[in-house]
């Protein structure tokens, strides 16, 4: 229990402590990303029939503003209420929320789906599983999700980030094959792995799966 209220107190500060700089940094970035533009336009034409679309770990809701403008009744959820209240601020039409991946505060089958968006990056392997089995529960049966994350095999320790500010939490790189191992496990049906930047230091994935009808 100690570890993980340690990476969850940390994600939690270092997001607080960026909130601004991190919204500022990001907020054109799909913009200026076709690749993320054709992914997420890619999850929006899974998601079918209606309901709540969850963003989990949100940031500062760039991400949820970009669903919403596909059709989705999308909201945000994030760890920290410092990227929570950025997030208000800069999208006052649509709705945020404070909560954690791993005990997500929505009830059973109540999502037409889940996105996470390179935020499960924070989260250390051994609780991994705890979050996807979340995001399992809240999903409608036959409802996608997709998890976006870096590529690799290692964890390393960030102290700084977005504009120099201090920060201090792991970032976790894994490989596709893994995510969708513990997405299967959850009782996920994985119906795709997408890897991009295949050439650059840290390649980038999307894995879409989708609870069994």
């Amino acid at each position: 229990m100690a570890v993980v209220q340690t990476w969850l107190t940390d994600t939690r500060t270092s997001y607080d402590t960026v909130a601004d700089s991190y919204a500022d940094r990001l907020r054109d970035s799909i913009a200026r990303s076709p690749s993320l533009r054709m992914t997420l336009g890619l999850f929006a034409s899974l998601v079918h029939g209606t309901g709540p679309v969850a963003d989990v770990g949100c940031g500062t809701g760039h991400v949820t503003a970009h669903l919403k403008s596909l059709g989705l009744d999308a909201f945000g959820l994030d760890l920290s209420p410092g990227m929570i209240e950025v997030a208000r601020r800069d999208h006052p039409g649509l709705r945020f929320a404070v909560g954690s991946m791993t005990a997500l505060p929505l009830p059973d089958a109540s999502a037409a789906g889940v996105l996470s968006w390179w935020a499960l990056i924070h989260v250390p392997d051994e609780e991994v599983p705890t979050a996807i089995a979340e995001f399992y529960r809240v999903l409608k049966p036959g409802a996608p999700v997709a998890i976006g994350f870096h590529v690799g095999d290692v964890a390393r320790l960030k102290t700084q980030g977005y504009g120099g500010h201090a920060m201090q939490l792991y970032v976790h790189r894994r490989q596709p094959v893994q995510v969708s191992e513990w997405l299967r496990g959850a009782g996920f049906t994985v119906e795709a792995e997408w890897v991009e930047e295949l050439d650059s230091e840290v390649p980038q994935a999307v894995v879409y799966a989708r609870r069994p009808a």
